[in-house]
């Protein structure tokens, strides 16, 4: 059994914070019930990578949706707003994305849905918070990256900003929404009542460069200094960290001993032997490095260095990812089903509970694909 089992999620959100949330939420074994609204659904379902859509929903819809049921309603529809309060009432958690005061328009704001449901668990995801002059702003994800100072970390120092090749900002923030909602549920276990759960992307951006803004708010102010030797990976550290290419391939080297690692490489970096030099002169050290490691392979060099117990390994793309044994030995994919039979290789859960990974076979549903059991089940009382 799930820990999660029994507790029914009302998701009310779109894109992907949220509904990353909820995906995590229904490997946990949450059943989470999608309120769209009815034909086009979300507004993810349109929103493609590469491209690629699965019945006709986006792929990126699919990779963040799958385990949950869509109920398709319109929440202007005096009608249809009766019955998502009737879910409401049975509900434990319910979460959206709107901006600050469309619930309230609805009369679904937390206040008022507590006078439907005094236990209820109810989550808000914004992009700036609900105070102040960017409350009403849109919340994306590269603009969150953009403004959080986070796209000064990537990259090499003469490229300028370099957003993250992932939806960084989102992510996590679905991340931090989960916590807050298993945080409430422990609260509501103790009070039993209702809990308010608030996160918006801006914070959570800045959570995930703690170390480095701290490092700037305790050292005068400094800026991150990015390398500018290519191969140049974490603004804060020093030589050797990063990536070199070799003959064949690219290897990666964190961090250790500089002067071991260059006598086990076969370069002579005593010049080097005072360690503030490791960081204040990274990029020449890393030119040096790299000079030398593109004389051999990779495998040469990570066979010679894993021997000394210096921290080293190739970098991988996806292709390669996918041809490694642990990607089988952990059960790192998993093949989901959708109602019509036609099945998606995706990631599963990261998470193992008592020594089982969390699956789920079910594929992200099409649009209202469960109103009529979800009618027979609660609304017809």
């Amino acid at each position: 059994m799930k820990p999660l089992e029994g507790l029914i999620v009302l998701e009310f959100c779109q894109f992907l914070a949220g509904p990353s949330a909820g995906l995590k939420l229904a490997d946990l074994g949450a059943r989470v019930i999608k309120i769209e609204r009815p034909v086009k659904g979300e507004a993810c379902r349109q929103l493609s990578i590469k491209d690629l859509f699965v019945d006709d929903s986006s792929l990126l819809f699919h990779t963040i949706n799958r385990n949950k049921e869509s109920f398709a309603a319109d929440l202007k529809n005096p009608d249809d707003l009766v019955l998502i309060k009737k879910l409401i009432k049975k509900a434990d958690i319910m979460t959206h994305n709107f901006r600050p005061g469309v619930m309230e328009k609805i009369g679904l704001d937390f206040e008022t849905t507590l006078t439907i449901n005094p236990k209820i668990i109810y989550g808000t995801i914004t992009g700036y918070g609900d105070k102040g002059p960017w409350a009403k702003k849109p919340g994306q994800d590269l603009l969150l990256q953009s403004l959080s100072g986070l796209s000064w970390l990537s990259g090499r120092k003469s490229q300028g900003p370099v957003p993250f090749g992932l939806a960084v900002a989102d992510l996590m923030c679905g991340n931090h929404f989960v916590q807050g909602i298993l945080a409430a549920l422990l609260k509501r276990a103790k009070t039993g009542k209702g809990v308010l759960v608030e996160v918006s992307l801006l914070e959570s951006v800045l959570d995930v460069q703690f170390e480095a803004i701290t490092s700037f708010l305790n050292d005068g102010g400094q800026q991150p200094e990015r390398g500018d030797a290519k191969g140049s990976a974490h603004a804060f550290l020093s030589a050797p960290y990063g990536v070199y290419q070799t003959q064949d391939d690219y290897i990666s080297l964190a961090m250790g001993d500089l002067l071991f690692i260059g006598n086990t490489l076969g370069v002579d970096l005593s010049q080097y032997a005072d360690k503030h030099l490791w960081f204040e002169k990274r990029d020449e050290i890393r030119e040096i490095l790299a000079e030398k490691i593109r004389t051999q392979k990779a495998d040469f060099w990570l066979e010679l260095l894993q021997k000394q117990g210096i921290w080293c390994g190739k970098v991988f793309d996806y292709e390669t990812l996918d041809q490694q044994a642990f990607v089988e030995d952990l059960q790192l994919k998993q093949t989901v089903k959708n109602s019509e039979g036609e099945t998606l290789v995706t990631t599963r859960s990261p998470i193992q509970l008592d020594g089982a990974v969390l699956l789920s076979e079910k594929a992200a549903p099409k649009v209202g694909q469960d109103n009529l059991a979800i009618h027979q089940q609660f609304l017809n009382d």
